[in-house]
């Protein structure tokens, strides 16, 4: 018998006041240590799905379970939910509120109720894990956004997630800002932390994912990004165009310079390895 997912919504629904229901029936699962990208068009219920994992909205119909065992809405549960799930938003200012980035990351343990050292080592090593050390007693209204964005990640880090649930995190950002974001996140997986990225960046989601996640009309349809994301036919339901590297994959394999078991590129520097001298800029 398979091991329960970590986190998992069963036949889950939900509806606004006076609206039609935006997820109806709906199975999802967030498996351990697997990058997960989720995709669709604005509006197909990407956000409220992001809410319910982290039991900021509750389903109305259906469950929403950690490692098999259903999440209770009393206090107690919540805190033990948020002990296991981290939300960040896609706005930093949302998020961000205290007057230093050090007293902001710490209102989460703090708010747990730790001894103020353990608290503070949370903090220190949250900051460190954002590579913003250096920007524990600066006011956050004089952060880049960049640096919000980092801020805004930290204080959920803080909480020692298994899952960070994080909504367009690269929105906003210069190329090298979204690299050392993505750095960032590369070493958070590796310590540990499951990450789930909502993004409508097809290249994003096909460079970065393990497995992705499709909203369309029809409800959401998972596999690894790789496969799933050359479905052109779940893309235009999804509202979402060909990654990039999806087509160069197919013309390199039209042409014969790609064999059809090998990986298709997911960045520049992978397309120049299998057709060597081609220019990386112009």
């Amino acid at each position: 018998m398979s091991e329960p997912a970590l986190l998992a919504l069963r036949g889950a629904s939900f509806g606004y006041e006076d609206g039609p229901a935006v997820l109806d029936g709906l199975d999802f699962e967030v498996r351990e240590g697997r990058a997960l990208a989720l995709l669709g068009r604005n509006g197909s219920g990407k956000t409220t799905l992001m809410r319910l994992l982290s039991g900021g909205l509750r389903p109305e119909g259906g469950q929403l379970t950690v490692r098999g065992e259903p999440v209770t809405y009393g206090r107690k549960g919540l805190t033990r939910l948020r002990t296991t799930v981290q939300a960040v938003v896609q706005d930093p200012d949302d998020q961000l509120f205290a007057a230093s980035v050090a007293q902001d990351v710490s209102f989460g343990p703090l708010n747990l109720g730790l001894p103020d050292a353990e608290a503070r080592l949370r903090v220190a090593e949250a900051l460190a894990a954002l590579d913003i050390t250096a920007l524990a007693d600066r006011p956050t209204h004089l952060l880049s956004y960049g640096q919000r964005k980092r801020a805004a990640i930290a204080g959920a880090v803080a909480m020692r997630p298994r899952v960070l649930i994080l909504d367009e995190p690269t929105a906003g950002l210069d190329p090298d800002g979204q690299e050392r974001l993505l750095a960032t996140l590369d070493r958070l997986r590796a310590g540990g932390t499951t990450v789930v990225m909502a993004t409508h960046d097809v290249d994003l989601a096909l460079r970065w994912a393990d497995d992705a996640a499709l909203l369309t009309p029809d409800g959401v349809r998972t596999g690894p990004a790789a496969a799933l994301l050359a479905r052109t036919d779940l893309l235009s339901r999804a509202g979402l165009r060909l990654p990039w590297g999806v087509a160069a994959a197919r013309l390199l394999r039209a042409r014969g310079l790609l064999p059809d078991t090998a990986p298709g590129p997911r960045t520049a520097e992978e397309l120049a390895a299998v057709v060597p001298g081609l220019p990386l800029s112009p």
